[in-house]
């Protein structure tokens, strides 16, 4: 069951902030945007190149919807808590034992995002040396999304420390 918003499942609303459901939702959005785009940008590549008159950008355009959509995807799943938390090992866990594994899981997803925001955004500014060929794009526009998923990790990592911390971590049947 989800709550009005359509986005979180109630048995995890406990751990997230409503102002932020919103963002999930763009999030995911563009998600399928991105997949619709390296879908459609891979299918004229190859038509294009059976026809003998390849666009040769099309495969800039894969290359960045793709990463695009990984980096999206990656800070929707950590607001989902779908992947990067170890919830098997902390689901047979209760009390102050369970609280500590959780506040600790949570941390180290905050610590990676914390450094995908900060090396992510010298790597983004390293890339304005190096250029894509044919559209002579700086490297740095594939790189953009790094950091911007280090820091939305980094808030919804907080935001599920916060919330844990002051409504417990465990799964509220609903």
């Amino acid at each position: 069951m989800t709550d009005d918003t359509g986005i979180v499942l109630e048995s995890d609303r406990h751990l997230k902030w409503r102002f932020l459901d919103g963002l999930e939702w763009a999030l995911m959005v563009l998600c399928g945007i991105f997949l619709a785009g390296v879908t459609v940008s891979v299918f004229f590549d190859v038509v294009t190149r059976e026809i003998g008159h390849p666009w040769l950008w099309l495969q800039e355009v894969t290359m960045a919807c793709f990463t695009y959509g990984v980096f999206t995807g990656t800070a929707v799943a950590v607001r989902r808590n779908d992947h990067l938390c170890l919830s098997a090992m902390t689901d047979a866990m209760s009390g102050t034992t369970r609280r500590a594994a959780e506040v600790f899981n949570r941390s180290v997803v905050l610590l990676v995002g914390l450094g995908m925001a900060v090396f992510g955004w010298q790597n983004f500014l390293q890339g304005f040396g190096s250029f894509r060929m044919p559209s002579m794009l700086p490297i740095a526009y594939l790189y953009w999304p790094i950091p911007l998923c280090g820091l939305l990790i980094a808030l919804f990592s907080v935001e599920q420390i916060v919330n844990g911390l002051r409504n417990g971590f465990e799964r509220v049947p609903g």
